[in-house]
């Protein structure tokens, strides 16, 4: 996927993705999605977005 695709799979931005790339791991920041890269190209695969979403998913467990 481009970069707008999969920004507007993941639903964040596309600066997020760019910030990702750029600044790499930066403390109290959420990590972007693995992507690759071709050239100049930047491309994004369906299962590694996926797999990002899977990550960050949270699960609440409510006591009564």
């Amino acid at each position: 996927m481009t970069e707008k695709e999969a920004a507007e799979y993941i639903s964040m931005s596309v600066s997020f993705l760019r910030a990702d790339r750029m600044n790499g791991v930066r403390k109290n920041r959420t990590r972007g999605p693995e992507f690759s890269k071709i050239g100049r190209t930047v491309r994004y695969m369906k299962d590694e977005l996926d797999r990002w979403l899977d990550n960050h998913r949270v699960k609440r467990i409510f006591e009564i």
